[in-house]
Parts: C-alpha cells; sequence; structure tokens
C-alpha cells in the first residue's frame, strides 16, 4: 500500500524530459562543457502572461496535477533543490520530492526492502539562497517535520561571509542536528548575487545537479547575460490562465546592441512543447549563450 501523499508520474509521460535532466548515472560524464558547476536546470510554472504568483508574498496555485507529479518527478532527479529565501519566507515549503518509490513514500513492500545505503535515496538537499540570513525558521519549519518522518532531507543555506559572522548559534545547532548547515559565499554586495561563486561552492559540497524552481528574483536574476551560461536546461510550465497585472512576472532586463537598438533579452534553443492535463510543458536550453567556465 503506496503513502496517501505519493505522487505517480508514469513512464510515458518521462519520455519528453530526459534530454532536458542530468544523467541518471550521477558518475556519468556530466551532458554539460563545465566541470565546476553542477547540472543545473531552471524549471517553473508560469500563467500566460509570464507570471509566477499574484503578488510579492502569496502563494499561488498554476499547475495541475499532473504538472505538479512531474516538477516532483524532477526534484527526484536532481541532487539539490534551490530557491531563493522569500520563496521560504512565503511558503514554508517541503522541498522534498513526493514520487512514488522514493525514501519516505516507497509502498510498504519497498519500504521494507530498502537497504541502509538508499536512505533518503530520490530525495533532493534544499538549498536556500538567504544572503542576509533573514529566514525565522524553527523546528516546527515543514521541512523539519519532513525531516522526523523520513521524507525529507535538511536544507543548506547560503551566507555571505559577512553574514556568517552574526548568525546565531541556536540557528545552526538547529540545522545541524537534522544534517543541515549554513554555506558562505563571497559577495561584494548583500543585494547581489554571485551565481558562479555559489553553483561551484555547491558543486564542491557534492551536489553534481541542481533544479532551481524560484521566486521571481532568482529566476530573474539567472536570465541576466551574466548568469545566462550557468544554465544547462530550462523547464516551464505554462497554466491556462491569465493572473493581471502587478503579479510577479518573469521578465529579465531588455538588452540592446551597440547600436543602442533593443534586442531579445534571451531565446531558447532544442525546443519541445508536451501537452500535461491541461497545461504545456515547455523544455529548451540558453540559445547563442558560451560563457560556462
Amino acid at each position: 500500500m503506496a503513502p496517501r501523499d505519493a505522487l505517480e508520474f508514469p513512464a510515458s509521460d518521462r519520455v519528453f524530459l530526459e534530454p532536458h535532466l542530468p544523467p541518471l548515472d550521477s558518475s556519468a560524464t556530466p551532458a554539460t562543457p563545465s566541470t565546476t558547476t553542477p547540472f543545473t536546470t531552471l524549471t517553473f510554472a508560469t500563467s500566460l502572461d509570464s507570471a509566477l504568483a499574484l503578488s510579492p508574498g502569496t502563494r499561488t496555485v498554476l499547475s495541475g496535477a499532473q504538472s505538479k507529479a512531474m516538477t516532483h518527478y524532477l526534484r527526484s532527479r536532481h541532487d539539490g533543490i534551490l530557491i531563493g529565501v522569500g520563496t521560504a519566507v512565503a511558503d514554508d515549503p517541503g522541498l522534498n520530492c513526493r514520487i512514488l518509490g522514493v525514501s519516505g513514500y516507497e509502498s510498504e513492500l519497498e519500504s521494507e526492502s530498502q537497504s541502509l545505503s538508499q536512505e533518503l535515496h530520490g530525495q533532493p538537499r534544499p538549498v536556500v539562497i538567504d544572503p542576509n540570513a533573514r529566514w525565522g525558521f524553527s523546528e516546527e519549519s515543514k521541512l523539519f517535520q519532513l525531516c522526523r518522518e523520513g521524507k525529507g532531507r535538511a536544507p543548506w543555506i547560503v551566507v555571505t561571509q559577512a553574514t556568517a559572522q552574526s548568525i546565531p548559534f541556536d540557528k545552526t545547532r538547529l540545522l545541524e542536528r537534522y544534517g543541515g548547515r549554513f554555506i558562505t559565499v563571497s559577495s561584494s554586495s548583500s543585494d547581489s548575487l554571485d551565481w558562479r561563486a555559489i553553483l561551484e561552492t555547491l558543486k564542491m559540497n557534492g551536489l553534481s545537479s541542481v533544479m532551481i524552481e524560484g521566486g521571481g528574483q532568482v529566476i530573474n536574476s539567472l536570465l541576466e547575460p551574466p548568469n545566462l551560461g550557468l544554465i544547462d536546461s530550462v523547464i516551464v510550465t505554462i497554466a491556462p490562465t491569465w493572473l493581471g497585472r502587478g503579479g510577479v512576472v518573469v521578465s529579465p532586463a531588455r538588452r540592446v546592441d551597440e547600436g543602442g537598438n533593443a534586442i531579445p533579452a534571451a531565446r531558447l534553443r532544442d525546443v519541445v512543447w508536451y501537452p500535461l492535463g491541461e497545461d504545456v510543458v515547455l523544455c529548451g536550453r540558453i540559445g547563442g549563450v558560451h560563457c560556462r567556465g
């Protein structure tokens, strides 16, 4: 018997995703020219008017049931799942995987046969980008509840070196009790994110693949020209709805050519469209970018 909240994503719906995912064998040669950063997938759900949420801090459901199951399958295929602190504060997210068969969501037969060496198999490491350590997590945060139930991992929280010096000891102790920790990165400004430094640090700490889910500030930041080359794959779920003006929108800054004329910010290549319930899933890669290191 499967857990009540387990999700199923059939093998027939997984085929179109495969060319856009990290290899199943983490020891295999990654599908990226970079050896210093993990395979990085940018994925999010959006409305027809490119909105992620009705307003900042407002939890907004966009994906249908099948698309939601797909998102959890994507989580199972990555070592880490990354969000910004705004999403952590607004949503109190679980950031785990609920696909049937992964740790915490096995059938009774699978649970009995699960070996200790595969403890928490399929569960990604949550990563929260929190430069100024403003996320007020506690013992009751959903992430830690899932840890206690054996259904998820404790988060790594990325802070700047300057912030790391002032983190309360009880926060560090709580994280470490569940197997999480603070990770420091250098930053020239508390308002700017050095994505190469962040991703390189995650790779050095053992994450060979990272799935970036949001929120808006994180996504738009990664779609800026200096960071585009760090993205290996883009998977976007488009829901058949308009949220209207005033929402949190995915819209990177406009670029201009040498003559000052406006040009597209970015374009995808190797594009695949796939209907999933009432939603449409778009998979692609950033085109015309050669700045991975």
